[in-house]
């Protein structure tokens, strides 16, 4: 397999000052939008505009504070995957075929036991060795869920009751295979990478000299292109958490396809790591329906706000669509077998 080839970027890349003039243009509209809602409908919230503020700052915080470790973690484990591990070591014990190859890799996330945050360095890692686009997302997508801790902590909060656990695991990996299949039948993969990810392949891979200087150079490179992204996702997640009343998706939650589109929408926003996920979700089981339980379990570590902002450091705003459509709508499918079943 070869290394994955940078080409030339077809648009030259924002600066460093259009990018902070976006990020301030974007947190002004935040602001106006506040201002706004709280003059035309001031019932709609029952806390004042002061507290919805210093409540979102809160939750920003907070998930920043939750993720970072984790990024830490998967950008170490990125830089052991590029320059530590020997070239074909790994590719090595891989099938040949794509499929099983792809299958082998959606239970990598059970030795690599990371939340999803930290799984987006970790998978730019194989791309740069050399792990091809659809085999590196099917990774990508399963990790955050076939992974120990979070069968662990599943289990702790659900146990085996209304088949929620099983449902997860056999979920998440059926996603992650279908959207690896999908991608795969992509006639340009190299094409579903931004240009900027492109850029930080051509460099690390000229990077001259020892594995302890390309190890810290990888480390900074890797940690330029995720903390912003990481530190934006963290913002959206608080502004959405306050901008929408909880009130209007606990108050379908009886419904039996409505309580899934609710969930999946909460899931989207709240932007919870899904090594404690359950627990959160399980605050919701008196309320809303076992498959609802099930669509946020799947939906929120695959394309919650912050994970689609890690996402864009290295996959196109079309690739990030498609994710989305596919995940929410196999959740959805699941969750209302679940429903059947139960």
């Amino acid at each position: 397999m070869t290394r994955l080839s940078p080409v030339a970027s077809a648009s030259p890349p924002r600066s460093p000052r259009s990018r902070v003039g976006v990020a301030l243009a974007v947190g002004a509209a935040v602001v106006a939008g506040l201002f706004l809602i709280d003059a035309l409908a001031p019932a709609l919230y029952s806390a004042s505009l002061p507290t919805r503020v210093q409540d979102g700052l809160t939750l920003s915080i907070s998930v920043l504070i939750e993720s970072m470790p984790f990024v830490a973690l998967g950008v170490v484990l990125s830089i052991a995957v590029q320059v530590w591990i020997p070239p074909g070591m790994i590719e090595r014990w891989m099938p040949r075929r794509a499929w099983a190859r792809r299958a082998v890799l959606s239970l990598l996330g059970m030795v690599v036991p990371v939340c999803e945050c930290g799984n987006v360095p970790f998978a730019r890692g194989l791309m740069m060795r050399g792990f091809t686009v659809p085999e590196t997302l099917t990774f990508l997508i399963a990790a955050p869920i076939v992974n120990p801790i979070v069968i662990i902590t599943t289990h702790q909060a659900f146990g085996f009751s209304d088949g929620i656990l099983i449902a997860r695991l056999v979920g998440g990996y059926l996603i992650a295979n279908l959207i690896g299949w999908l991608y795969s039948r992509h006639p340009d993969p190299d094409g579903l990478l931004t240009d900027r990810f492109r850029e930080t392949c051509e460099l690390v891979t000229h990077e001259q000299g020892g594995r302890g200087r390309r190890s810290l150079a990888q480390f900074i490179v890797e940690l330029r292109s995720v903390m912003p992204a990481l530190v934006i996702g963290s913002a959206l997640a608080g502004a959405v958490q306050v901008l929408i009343p909880r009130s209007a998706l606990l108050a379908i939650g009886s419904n039996p396809a409505l309580s899934i589109v609710a969930m999946v929408a909460l899931a989207m926003i709240v932007s919870i790591c899904s090594n404690v996920d359950a627990f959160f979700a399980l605050s919701f089981a008196s309320t809303f329906t076992p498959g609802s339980i099930v669509a946020f379990l799947l939906v929120g570590p695959l394309v919650d706000v912050k994970m689609l902002a890690l996402l864009r450091t290295t996959f196109t705003t079309r690739v990030l669509f498609g994710l989305v459509v596919v995940v929410v709508l196999a959740a959805f499918a699941i969750g209302a077998g679940v429903n059947l079943l139960v």
